[in-house]
């Protein structure tokens, strides 16, 4: 049996020399970007990505397919990643920790 965890990428919100990234909203506003609005105007992230935190530090949850399914997306947010040094690595977490969209403010 497949973990669908190994499908997906973290990001962490944490750069190569261990400093923390800003804005601290950054995981919510790269996710904002392939989310979409629901019949009641809520944010809806795409389950191809989406803000988390895991152990305190905010992290975006990139799914690897998005790289076919939209490349440009993919691109733009591995783009981004790289740009700011941030740590990329497979989603080897014991359970799963999205944040709601509900949660916004």
């Amino acid at each position: 049996m497949t973990d669908e965890r190994d499908d997906k990428i973290v990001i962490e919100g944490v750069d190569h020399g261990g400093h923390k990234f800003r804005p601290s909203d950054w995981a919510e506003r790269i996710a904002a970007i392939l989310a979409s609005y629901d019949e009641d105007r809520r944010l809806r992230y795409s389950e191809d990505v989406s803000p988390c935190t895991i152990q305190g530090t905010r992290c975006l949850i990139v799914a690897k397919d998005l790289e076919q399914r939209n490349p440009d997306g993919y691109q733009f947010i591995m783009q981004f990643a790289n740009d700011n040094s941030l740590n990329i690595q497979l989603d080897r977490r014991s359970e799963a920790l999205d944040v709601p969209a509900e949660r916004r403010a």
